[in-house]
């Protein structure tokens, strides 16, 4: 038999896609109204990876990434998935999304994205809502697997991702001594 255990809270990391950051930074406040306030922002960084969005939320698509100062419950990434994904819509013109929030989990051994797309390799957390195993760490740095995406997989991205695990160590270390 297996005995339930209870792992450490994550680091929340909110990707941002957007050609208009003052529109991202509109949702940025309900979600440090909701969340708690940002650790750290990162960016604008250089995002060449697909024209997928373009359509919607027109060219010159960068990203920025919202490191929460709270570290959090895993559980909760469904409701955050739901919060940012009503953040999108009702922000959208004309049906047309203005920027595309990504939440994810940063923990010691991985890097989980919220989605609301199924596949096979991710795993249904509720509320429509799927867990996407992203990045594991593995020989000291994240590593991306056979599905990730190429911006997650960009050797810049995981290395700002691994200054963040460092930064998400040390709290870790500092809540348990307290």
């Amino acid at each position: 038999m297996s005995i339930p255990t209870f792992p450490e809270p994550a680091q929340l990391i909110v990707s941002v896609l957007t050609p208009d950051k003052a529109a991202a930074d509109e949702s940025q406040s309900v979600l440090i109204e909701r969340l708690g306030p940002v650790e750290q922002e990162i960016g604008p960084l250089d995002f060449r990876y697909t024209s997928y969005y373009d359509a919607e939320m027109g060219p010159g698509i960068a990203r920025w990434l919202w490191s929460f100062e709270r570290m959090l419950d895993r559980a909760e990434l469904v409701h955050i998935k739901c919060l940012t994904n009503q953040l999108e819509l009702s922000s959208a013109v004309a049906g047309k999304r203005r920027f595309n929030l990504d939440p994810g989990l940063l923990t010691l051994g991985n890097f989980v994205l919220a989605t609301g797309k199924n596949n096979a390799h991710r795993i249904y957390l509720g509320r429509g809502i799927f867990g996407d195993l992203t990045l594991v760490f593995r020989a000291r740095t994240y590593q991306p697997l056979e599905w990730t995406y190429p911006d997650y997989a960009d050797p810049e991205l995981i290395k700002i991702l691994n200054r963040l695990r460092e930064s998400y160590k040390c709290k870790l270390t500092a809540t348990s001594r307290a």
